[in-house]
C-alpha cells in the first residue's frame, strides 16, 4: 500500500480505491487478482464471493487472524517476472513475496496447527498476475534492456521468470495455479502517449510483445500440467480478448471513452498524480475503460472478471 509502502498499492483518489496487485492468495476461496498490477480485482472478487469485503494485503498493520485465514495479497504494484523490474521502481520483488508467504505459512501453523495448515493450502487459489509492467515499463520506457534483447528473446526472458515462479508457488504446497496474461498492452492511455504518434493509436509493438507472451506462457503452462509429479494444475486466464473488445467496441458495453482515463488529461496521469488537490475527475467514470493512464476503472473490472469467472471458474474450483 502506498501508505504502508509494501506489497498492495493502495491510492485513495476521489473516493476510489487502486489497489495494485500481483500475487495474491485466498484460502478456502477464490479471490481473482487480474492482471496489469491490478486495480480494485482483489475487492470485485471477494466481494462478489461474500469472502470479505477486501483482500488485505499480508504486510497490513491490522490483520486479524481471521484474515490470515481467509486470504491476503503479498502483491507489490510494477513488479515483475523481470528481476530488474521491481529495482527500477523500488517495489517489492516476487522472490521477497514468495518469503513473506513462508513467513506467512509459520503464522498460520501458529493459529491452526500444521494438519489445518495444509489443507488451507492445498484447498486454496494461487494466482499470479505478472509481466506487464516488465513490457511497458522496463522494456520500452526504459533504455536498459533494449541495447540486450529483441522482443522475441524478452518474452523468453519473462517466460523463463514465470515458470521458475510457479514452480516456487507449486513447491510450497498449491494445488491450483491461475497465472494471469497480459492486457493489450499497446492500446493502455499512456502507452498510446508515449508510442503512438500525436494520433495515440495503439502502438504494435507493446501488443505484439503481449501477444507472443501469452503465446509463449500458455505453451509454457502446457508443459508444466504434461509433467510428471508437477502435482499443480496451473490454468492461463486470458484477459487480453476481454479488454481488446472492450477498447475496441466500448459502445456494446455502453463505455464512450476507451483511449483516456477519467483523471486529468487522462493521457499519462497514473495513481498518485490523480491527486485531487491538483487535477480534476470526469464526470461519469462508468463511461471510461480506464480511470488513470494506465488502470481500469471499477466497471471495467467487473466487466474483466465476470469473463474470468464464464471461462475458467469450472476449472478452478
Amino acid at each position: 500500500m502506498e501508505e504502508l509502502n509494501f506489497l498492495t498499492l493502495r491510492v485513495r483518489e476521489f473516493g476510489l480505491d487502486l489497489n495494485l496487485s500481483c500475487f495474491a492468495v485466498l484460502l478456502r476461496w477464490i479471490c481473482i487478482a487480474v492482471c496489469r498490477d491490478a486495480v480494485l480485482s482483489d475487492r470485485v472478487e471477494t466481494q462478489g464471493l461474500g469472502v470479505k469485503q477486501l483482500l488485505p494485503a499480508y504486510l497490513g498493520v491490522d490483520l486479524s487472524p481471521e484474515d490470515l485465514l481467509t486470504g491476503v495479497s503479498f502483491a507489490s504494484g510494477a513488479t515483475g517476472f523481470d528481476p530488474l523490474t521491481p529495482i527500477v521502481v523500488s517495489v517489492i520483488s516476487l522472490e521477497q513475496q514468495l518469503a513473506y508467504f513462508d513467513e506467512y505459512r509459520a503464522k498460520l501453523v501458529a493459529i491452526a496447527g500444521e494438519e489445518e495448515t495444509e489443507r488451507i493450502i492445498k484447498g486454496a487459489l494461487f494466482v499470479v498476475c505478472a509481466g506487464t509492467d516488465d513490457v511497458a515499463n522496463t522494456y520500452f520506457t526504459t533504455p536498459f534492456r533494449r541495447v540486450e534483447y529483441d522482443i522475441p528473446s524478452y518474452v523468453e526472458l519473462l517466460v523463463s521468470g514465470a515458470e521458475a515462479f510457479l514452480r516456487n508457488v507449486s513447491a510450497r504446497g498449491a494445488t491450483k495455479i491461475g497465472s494471469v496474461g497480459m492486457p493489450p498492452v499497446g492500446c493502455v492511455p499512456s502507452q498510446r502517449t508515449l508510442g503512438g504518434g500525436l494520433r495515440r493509436e495503439c502502438e504494435p509493438s507493446r501488443n505484439e510483445a503481449a501477444q507472443l507472451y501469452n503465446a509463449r506462457i500458455q505453451e509454457m503452462i502446457a508443459g508444466l500440467n504434461a509433467e510428471r509429479g508437477f502435482g499443480t494444475l496451473v490454468v492461463y486466464l486470458d484477459i487480453y480478448r476481454i479488454l481488446d473488445e472492450l477498447m475496441e467496441r466500448g459502445d456494446r458495453y455502453g463505455v464512450t471513452e476507451t483511449t483516456k482515463g477519467c483523471c486529468g488529461t487522462g493521457t499519462i496521469e497514473v495513481t498518485g498524480l490523480c491527486d485531487s488537490r491538483f487535477v480534476s475527475v470526469c464526470d461519469d467514470v462508468s463511461q471510461h475503460v480506464f480511470f488513470d493512464s494506465y488502470h481500469p476503472t471499477e466497471r471495467t473490472y467487473r466487466i474483466i472478471v465476470n469473463d474470468i469467472f464464464d471461462n475458467y471458474i469450472q476449472v478452478l474450483t
